[in-house]
């Protein structure tokens, strides 16, 4: 019983630790910082003395052999006054080191799950884009619209209009729903057709566009993530479906659904 009760309590220090690796190296590593500061200043006093020390000794040795008292050194070469003092403040670059590898160490855990997110992303996103296409392949793309409309519609009965604050966006007076940032809008289908063209003459020229790029183009504020999504033209140019639903409080609605969807690695090239 209690063997089983210490290795469930080891599994899960484990995979607490797994869990919050990073912020507890980043806490490390500032904590390592700090003592190498404090032992640095503790360090001083005592490098100090055996600086006077040597200073003395060497005085003495220069008044023994014969040198003159004016032309006596008061101060010690710089590779003296290292091999005097460097002792003191081992503790002090042992914490340091230590401090720089575990923020090292948390930026390389970062890397990695960042890393492990954009490959996962990317599988769903491939997955996703090739079960639409053998939808349509299979049903016909009427049926498919119909469907498409039919999950647009759930979308807009779970996000009601009357609870969200709707965006004056530009001069068109359609109501608009964009289901990345989950906004209504007020629009129309020939400014969004306008502001996909812009995007695409963007990547064209310069391989990607964010999806601030695109909410800047048909007027909605940007998201505090919009300028981290966005998407690359190795993946096809930016092309929405728009679905059609009704909002509650009466109103027609169009829903944006995007072919591809943005993601986070836009911006690398190749």
């Amino acid at each position: 019983m209690k063997t089983s009760f210490i290795k469930n309590f080891i599994k899960g220090v484990k995979i607490g630790f797994d869990k919050h690796s990073p912020e507890i190296l980043i806490g490390l590593g500032i904590a390592s910082a700090i003592t190498s500061t404090v032992l640095a200043v503790k360090a001083t006093p005592k490098a100090m003395e055996l600086l006077a020390e040597a200073e003395k000794e060497n005085i003495n040795k220069q008044t023994k052999e014969g040198v003159p008292g004016p032309e006596v050194k008061n101060g010690l070469p710089a590779v003296q006054v290292v091999k005097t003092v460097w002792k003191c403040y081992i503790p002090a670059a042992i914490s340091g080191a230590a401090s720089v590898a575990f923020l090292l160490g948390s930026n390389s855990v970062h890397a990695r799950r960042n890393a492990a997110i954009a490959t996962a992303y990317k599988l769903s996103e491939t997955a996703l884009t090739d079960y639409k296409k053998e939808v349509i392949e299979t049903i016909g793309e009427e049926k498919a619209k119909l469907i498409q409309d039919k999950v647009a519609q759930k979308h807009v009965d779970e996000h009601p209009v009357s609870n969200n604050q709707v965006i004056i966006a530009g001069s068109g007076k359609q109501l608009c729903y964009d289901g990345i940032s989950g906004r209504y809008f007020e629009s129309d289908i020939q400014t969004i057709r306008a502001a996909v063209n812009t995007i695409n003459e963007t990547m064209v020229y310069e391989m990607y566009a964010s999806l601030g790029d695109f909410y800047n183009e048909i007027g909605l504020p940007p998201t505090t993530l919009s300028d981290e999504l966005g998407w690359n033209l190795d993946d096809g140019q930016l092309e929405i479906s728009y679905g059609s639903a009704i909002a509650d409080d009466g109103r027609p609605c169009i829903t944006l659904d995007y072919h591809v969807a943005p993601r986070y690695d836009f911006a690398k090239l190749g």
